[in-house]
Parts: structure tokens; C-alpha cells; sequence
């Protein structure tokens, strides 16, 4: 099917939105206080609608969804296979309904209409397809004791799970959560950022057409010191999932804390560097890499590469290459399907990125493209491609997120220098090595501290692969079978013979 043009998207966008409201148990429904907020396009500042605002007692009713499904048993109790079933024509549903989930992304954070449909709600699908063919793949063990016993070790599911995702992959981020916490049995809530609430709650009511009992599946948008504080500190959640910073990441382990210790994952910030020593194989594979690799989604990626530490023998050459591709990144309407990057998600996080450049530029570091915004549709808040050459350790924009496209380079002259710098961060979600000797590959690879370290390439990826970080980037795992068992809890059942 042909990709439809700007001007037909265009017209799709100016149509009413048909899910504002809350789901819960099966059903949208208004929000107990009767609050709406305003969803509002970056492309244009414009109203896209209003949007029910959960808070603490949205989320009791949408909790005690989840806990009666689970109690009752209608998922987790199903057999596998028709579990499998069912999420399988969840997504044929996701996939018939594309065009319009991305379309509510776009409209939501900025998106180049493109990456919505082609990466977004492509990735979405093709991940709860994966999680689905896993749940009659699943199996337990019996452990090695004296012959007069038998333990059975089965993995049983935690409960309710609450899931908190971000707004730079809403879909993606809601498809690893989601995915995994049902094909291990439980229920869940999900509470979407406030900036991108609409593609969320389609997607729960697809799970309603496609046969999800009522309650296995909730979601509240709202606030995160209302509806996502809520979640945290609820007694009858017994897993909390958190993508987002590295801040409101803390502020779930207090939440598990002050209530009833549930288990806590986090996917939380990055600071990713690109090591480039003198004998990187590829210059222009490189330049191509980290151009995309920190300008894709106009840098609002928790991973993007937005610091190279760069043998100084080298640098001069591969920046301007970076620059070069760079060009073909430039911000442009996102509902154009030749647009490669799109907006900024709002205007906080806008004047957020236009403060670490000007920060740069007050530290001594010198633009060498980029750094003014530019306005290809009015009212939008967009930021084209930034590079900061004579970057220091230690200044605020090699040291702290920005979480736009805003790339900074730092000039070493050894191998060991540029491990340390690399590694002296609190982050350590990912990193990227270049270089043609693979013993060197091998060895500063173990030395990298970061969840992901990536050889002569960048950002590749795939859902048989975990993803998560050290230190202040996070705990726990999404993605592959090992995110299937951070929803999991091992239970053991001695039998005496």
C-alpha cells in the first residue's frame, strides 16, 4: 500500500480524535474529577484535543481492574497457547490500524510521520508478535535433590504490574512493557506520558478487540506526580516498570519504598559515547553512524550517541563527514513522508536543549553547526542538528542529558584516555567502540561500563537482545526472555516421593 502524502495526512490530522477518556476494566470512561488536559501538537502548538486527567482515584479504579482479572484468573490461568492466540490477533489489529496509530504518534511527539509508520508501529507489532510466540515456549525446571523428592522451580506471575512509559517511543517502550508483563500472566496499568497519550489508549482497545478480558489491560493518562506517584505508592501493585529519567527514576524506588517494597525496574537516562581511536576502519560507516545515531528523533533517544571521544589525529576529518550527514537530517514537516527529523516533543523540553547550548557556548565549547532553532512549520518547536567541537570533561553538556540533537566532541590522544572519559559519567546505558584491531575491539569492549557496547556500528538492535543499563542508567531488563522474567516470580514446590 502506498504511503499517503503530506497534504492527505494533513487532512487525517485535522479529523477529531475519538479516544480522549480513560480505559479501565474494558471500557473508556471520564476521570473521577472530571479533569481534562490539553494535548498539544509540536509540529504547529496547536490543540490537538483533551484528554482525561487521571489521578489517585483513576488509578485505585483502574488497580482494582487489574487485581480482580488476575485474582479471577481469565488470564492468567488461560492456556498458553490461546494466550498466544489472542495476542496474535491483537496484533493483525495493530497492523490493520498503522496508519492511524501512527498518525496519533506523530500528532503527539513530533515524529516524522515515516519513522511512526515504517519504525514505531512496525517495531510495536513485530515485538508483541515475539512475546506471543514465547508463552507456550516457556518452560520450568526440576532441580537436582535426592531421588525420595521432587522440586518443581516454575516462574508464577507477579500480579498487577504498573508500567510507566515515556514520550519519545511511546509504542516501542509500551510494546517491550506490555508484551512481556502478559506473556507472563498478569495484569496490568499503564500510565502513558502525559505528551503522548492517544496511541496508547488505541492500543488497549485493540487488546478489547481482539479478546484481552476486561481488566488484563488499563490505562490512565494523567501526571506523573498524580497518576504515576499514585501507581508507585499503590499497595496492590506488585511490579512497577519505569522508562524515563534518571530523577523521576529515584522517585519510583521512594514510591516502593514507602509502600509495600514492589519490585522496581528502570530504564533510565544515558550520556553514550562514541570511542573513535586512529584506526577506525570506516570513517564515512562512522560519520554516517553517529550522525543518525544522535540526530534520529532529534536526539531524544535515552541511548543516542551525543558524545564522541575522538583520537584528536582523526577528529578534524570525521566531524566534518558528520556535518555532512547531518545535512540530510534537517528538520521538516512531520507530516511529510520525506521528513527525516521532526520536533522537538514540547515546548519545555525546546527551551530545555536551547539552555544546554547556550550553557556549551558560555563553557568555551564552539558550535560547528546548528545551535538556532529553525521553524519549517510555524508555531513548532524545532532544533536542527547541533555538533560542539572543543568539548572538555567535565563541562555540563559533555556530562549531563540534554535529550536533543545536540552532539559534542572530545579530542584524546590515547586509548586510555578515552576509556576514562567514556567511562567517567553516572550513566552507563550504552556505548560504541571504533576500531579495525579486534583484540583492541575486545578488550576496551569489556572495559566500557555500559548495558550495551556496540563494535564498528551503532544503535542496532533487536528484541532477542536485552536492553537496559549500569549505574545510574537503570536496573532490570527489557527486551528478550530475560525481560519475561523480571515479571516473573520463582517459586519452588517441594514434593516428598
Amino acid at each position: 500500500m502506498a504511503m499517503p502524502t503530506k497534504q492527505e495526512w494533513t487532512k487525517r490530522a485535522e479529523q477529531k480524535v475519538k479516544r480522549t477518556q480513560l480505559f479501565i476494566n474494558g471500557k473508556f470512561v471520564d476521570a473521577a474529577s472530571g479533569k481534562t488536559f490539553d494535548s498539544i501538537n509540536p509540529r504547529d502548538g496547536k490543540l490537538i484535543t483533551e484528554v482525561a486527567e487521571g489521578d489517585a482515584e483513576d488509578v485505585n479504579r483502574a488497580v482494582a481492574a487489574a487485581k480482580a482479572s488476575f485474582e479471577a484468573g481469565v488470564w492468567r490461568e488461560m492456556a498458553p497457547l490461546d494466550r498466544k492466540k489472542l495476542i496474535l490477533r491483537w496484533v493483525e489489529l495493530i497492523h490493520a490500524h498503522a496508519e492511524e496509530l501512527a498518525l496519533l504518534e506523530t500528532m503527539n511527539c513530533g515524529k516524522p510521520i515515516s519513522d511512526s509508520l515504517n519504525v514505531d508501529v512496525a517495531s510495536c507489532a513485530n515485538n508483541m508478535q515475539w512475546y506471543a510466540e514465547c508463552i507456550d515456549k516457556l518452560y520450568g525446571e526440576i532441580a537436582p535433590i535426592p531421588r525420595d523428592s521432587v522440586a518443581l522451580i516454575e516462574r508464577e506471575p507477579m500480579g498487577v504490574v504498573g508500567a510507566v512509559v515515556p514520550w519519545n517511543y511511546p509504542l516501542i517502550i509500551t510494546s517491550w512493557k506490555v508484551g512481556a508483563a502478559l506473556a507472563a500472566g498478569n495484569s496490568v496499568v499503564l500510565k502513558p506520558a502525559e505528551q503522548s497519550p492517544l496511541s496508547a489508549l488505541l492500543f488497549a482497545e485493540l487488546a478489547t478487540q481482539a479478546g484481552l478480558p476486561d481488566g488484563v489491560l488499563n490505562v490512565v493518562p494523567g501526571f506523573g506526580p498524580t497518576a504515576g506517584g499514585a501507581l508507585g505508592r499503590h499497595m496492590d501493585v506488585n511490579k512497577l516498570a519505569f522508562t524515563g529519567s534518571t530523577e523521576v527514576g529515584k522517585y519510583f524506588l521512594k514510591y516502593a519504598a514507602e509502600s509495600n517494597a514492589k519490585a522496581v525496574s528502570l530504564e533510565l537516562g544515558g550520556k553514550t559515547p562514541h570511542v573513535v581511536l586512529g584506526d577506525l576502519p570506516d570513517v564515512d560507516a562512522a560519520a554516517s553512524a553517529i550522525a543518525w545515531g544522535v540526530f534520529y528523533n532529534a536526539g531524544q533517544t535515552c541511548h543516542a550517541g551525543t558524545r564522541v571521544i575522538v583520537d584528536a589525529r582523526v577528529e578534524d576529518e570525521l566531524l566534518e563527514k558528520v556535518r555532512e550527514v547531518s545535512k540530510s537530517i534537517m528538520p521538516g514537516d512531520t507530516y511529510d513522508p520525506a521528513t527525516a527529523m521532526g520536533t522537538i516533543v514540547d515546548r519545555t523540553q525546546f527551551d530545555r536543549v536551547n539552555e544546554y547550548i547556550k550553557i556549551g557556548e558560555s563553557e568555551g565549547a564552539t558550535i560547528h553547526t546548528g545551535g538556532k532553532p529553525v521553524e519549517p512549520v510555524p508555531g513548532g518547536v524545532f532544533i536542527p542538528p547541533t555538533i560542539f567541537k572543543d568539548v572538555k570533561p567535565g563541562m555540563r553538556i559533555e556530562k549531563e542529558e540534554i535529550f536533543g540533537p545536540v552532539l559534542g566532541s572530545v579530542r584524546v590522544t590515547s586509548e586510555e584516555e578515552a576509556v576514562r572519559i567514556a567511562n567517567d559519567t553516572q550513566y552507563g546505558l550504552g556505548a560504541a567502540l571504533w576500531t579495525r584491531d579486534v583484540s583492541k575491539a575486545h578488550k576496551i569492549a569489556r572495559q566500557l561500563r555500559a548495558g550495551t557496547v556496540w563494535v564498528n556500528t551503532f544503535d542496532r538492535s533487536s528484541i532477542v537482545t536485552p536492553f537496559g543499563g549500569f549505574k545510574q542508567s537503570g536496573t532490570g531488563r527489557d527486551r528478550s526472555l530475560h525481560s519475561i522474567e523480571g515479571y516473573t516470580n520463582l517459586k519452588t514446590t517441594w514434593i516428598q516421593l
